[in-house]
């Protein structure tokens, strides 16, 4: 099969830019929208995160010295459309603080950091795992580095990507290692598997059929399909 071969991930890639061409990744005004977003979307949906981001908009919430002087309270009231409001509240003031501590609110500042100590950085803050860091690091800082999301190990686990089941790190280096180091690969990757998740690669019910990716794929061929009708596959 096509993907025994794991440099063929790029051939992954191309099939996909082939058929939808760019994506136009990541939504936001600025860094900070971006890195609230990133913080913001973990368990929701994007149109919850809107609905949040615009509510801070509204309220005049638009730098670091905004945020770190906003009560928690208000904050929570704010992003309670994403969700986990008061967690994701402590999370961004942990993000917030810093930044102000350490790099005297300039967001800029902390995110022109060599990217493996940008990484450090964002992991030491509570409440930001390694798919939010890697968000804000991709981006945000505009820096290389692979998102494993829910759609990635979906979409990786169906073309029997040899690394899909596997930890967070070890996902995220498959990809590293089989790509070009290019900025841009890596970001619209990541957003082109959203893109097919969204319209065929479904949770449930997968529409193999017309995916682009049908071709290349051991579980949308006809065995494949008859299969994962059987069985339960550990993808989320």
């Amino acid at each position: 099969m096509f993907m025994n071969n794991p440099t063929n991930v790029m051939g992954v890639f191309e099939k996909l830019f082939s058929y939808y061409g760019p994506q136009g990744w990541w939504p936001g005004d600025s860094q900070l929208e971006i890195c609230l977003g990133a913080i913001l979307t973990q368990n929701t949906s994007w149109n919850n995160v809107e609905k949040a981001l615009q509510n801070l908009k509204s309220y005049g919430i638009c730098s670091i010295e905004d945020l770190s002087t906003i009560p928690d309270s208000t904050l929570a009231k704010l992003i309670y459309s994403s969700g986990y409001f008061n967690s994701k509240t402590k999370t961004i003031k942990a993000f917030v603080s810093v930044i102000c501590s350490q790099y005297g609110g300039g967001l800029a500042k902390f995110l022109n950091l060599p990217g493996q100590q940008l990484r450090a950085q964002l992991l030491d803050i509570k409440g930001i795992g390694e798919e939010t860091a890697d968000d804000i690091i991709l981006y945000a800082a505009q820096k290389p580095t692979f998102v494993i999301d829910s759609y990635t190990r979906r979409i990786g686990a169906r073309l029997k990507l040899p690394t899909a089941y596997k930890s967070y790190s070890t996902y995220r280096h498959y990809f590293l290692e089989n790509l070009p180091n290019n900025i841009k690969i890596f970001n619209e990757f990541h957003a082109l598997f959203v893109r097919l998740a969204k319209d065929y690669c479904f949770k449930q019910n997968p529409n193999c059929n017309f995916c682009p990716l049908l071709s290349i794929c051991e579980t949308g061929n006809i065995g494949g399909l008859k299969k994962l009708k059987g069985t339960k596959l550990r993808i989320s």
